[in-house]
């Protein structure tokens, strides 16, 4: 594709994001119409820019990248503290193929399974690139019968998103992931792998943060309160998933015309998904009208509080926030899901940008049993490191003389 292609699909997503905007604020309709013919005229362009032949360009693909020796030092710093801190919590290191049966990937990410690469079939197998380490590890534990496990893996995934390099989103892209297989304790495995993260990001010292947490019964309890159908469920949590990239006003009018839910509900849920706080929040939410009539929100904001408890024991607790707009999209979490981000802006060039979720993850304790012909359950929970988007940021301080690397170190 020619940077003139590219900078087409740019302007047409630009383009694309200004009239749901208008859309959003019920702009008249002469306004959204002449911003839809501007979108309609540029997509006909790039049109053309496909159908005309074009020069060769010696380049990565779209969403990948090489790295030069000092970033590749940076890198492999990172994944050695990362390890360091796995090990120091009893992690075993596996690894899986790089590529799955599709059927093994099908059914598995809700919305997100768009973003999955397939292969063209070889040798009568249909075969896509693995979009996470999370469902391999699942379909390892099934094949191998194995019901207890504590292990790391650190690996490349693909998904074909849109990709922004600076703020360390790829198509081709590490994941460090840390997961914990087994029956335990409640809460107490869930609490652990907030422990890791939070020594992770300490020894890398790249900056404030904060670990957002909620309960995925909590939100199907707080869907159910709202008047949201429970076959709907799904679909309105990957929308919500979208309020840490898109403003309220865009979610609504998502959840509305396209995924079927009322207005007076979706008004509903905005009441809700503004809050976060702490145990005390737990607290007044198990006292509130709507909540305390949903069985599945009382055992949530109770797993909720058992975890605050825990992050108090381990140390913890003013790292995390409990936020009730975190959703993460992923059909497979079935209990307590979390998320850690940077607080503060980072400087790249001239301009400050947000990085955006630098770890996540959480409880799902269905996704072996997925695998199994008797459908035996194996109770998961575990966390990813995104080590791109920690990448970027130290890179972006390498740049600005924060610090410096010998790429000759023995």
């Amino acid at each position: 594709m020619s940077e003139l292609q590219d900078n087409l699909l740019q302007k047409i997503k630009d383009q694309g994001d200004l009239v749901r905007k208008l859309k959003a604020a019920k702009e008249s309709s002469e306004k959204i119409q002449q911003e839809v013919t501007k979108l309609l005229g540029l997509k006909a362009q790039l049109g053309k820019e496909d159908a005309a032949p074009s020069k060769f360009v010696l380049k990565t693909p779209k969403g990948t990248r090489d790295y030069n020796p000092q970033q590749m030092t940076i890198r492999n710093n990172v994944l050695q503290k990362i390890i360091t801190v796995f090990k120091k919590h009893g992690a075993e290191c596996i690894d899986t193929p790089v590529f799955e049966l599709k059927e093994v990937l099908t059914g598995k990410y809700g919305e997100d399974s768009k973003l999955i690469y397939d292969l063209k079939d070889q040798g009568g197998e249909i075969l896509s690139l693995r979009y996470d380490l999370t469902v391999p590890l699942a379909r390892y534990l099934a094949m191998n019968k194995i019901n207890t496990l504590k292990r790391y893996h650190i690996a490349k995934v693909y998904r074909r998103d849109n990709p922004a390099m600076t703020r360390g989103r790829y198509r081709e892209f590490y994941q460090c992931d840390f997961d914990i297989a087994g029956q335990y304790d409640l809460m107490v495995p869930d609490a652990e792998c907030l422990l890791v993260v939070t020594e992770i990001l300490n020894a890398l010292d790249i900056g404030k943060y904060v670990l957002k947490v909620n309960h995925r019964r909590l939100l199907d309890g707080m869907f159910e309160a709202c008047g949201v159908p429970a076959d709907l469920f799904r679909s309105t949590c990957s929308t919500i998933d979208k309020l840490d990239k898109s403003p309220w006003e865009e979610v609504r009018t998502e959840m509305i015309n396209e995924k079927g839910v009322t207005p007076e509900a979706a008004d509903r849920i905005g009441e809700y998904v503004r809050l976060n706080g702490g145990a005390e929040l737990a607290d007044k939410l198990l006292q509130d009208d709507k909540l305390s009539k949903s069985k599945s929100a009382i055992e949530g904001l109770e797993g909720i509080k058992l975890l605050l408890h825990y992050c108090e024991l381990f140390g913890i607790k003013d790292k995390i926030l409990f936020d009730l707009s975190l959703a993460r999209g992923l059909d497979y979490y079935t209990g307590v899901i979390y998320e850690a981000v940077l607080t503060q802006p980072i400087k790249i060039g001239n301009e400050d940008q947000t990085v955006g979720s630098i770890a996540g993850g959480g409880r799902y304790d269905n996704l072996v049993g997925m695998f199994d012909s008797k459908n035996k359950q194996v109770p998961c929970v575990g966390v990813s490191i995104g080590v791109e988007r920690i990448f970027s940021v130290l890179e972006a301080k390498l740049a600005a003389g924060d610090i410096s690397v010998r790429t000759s170190d023995v």
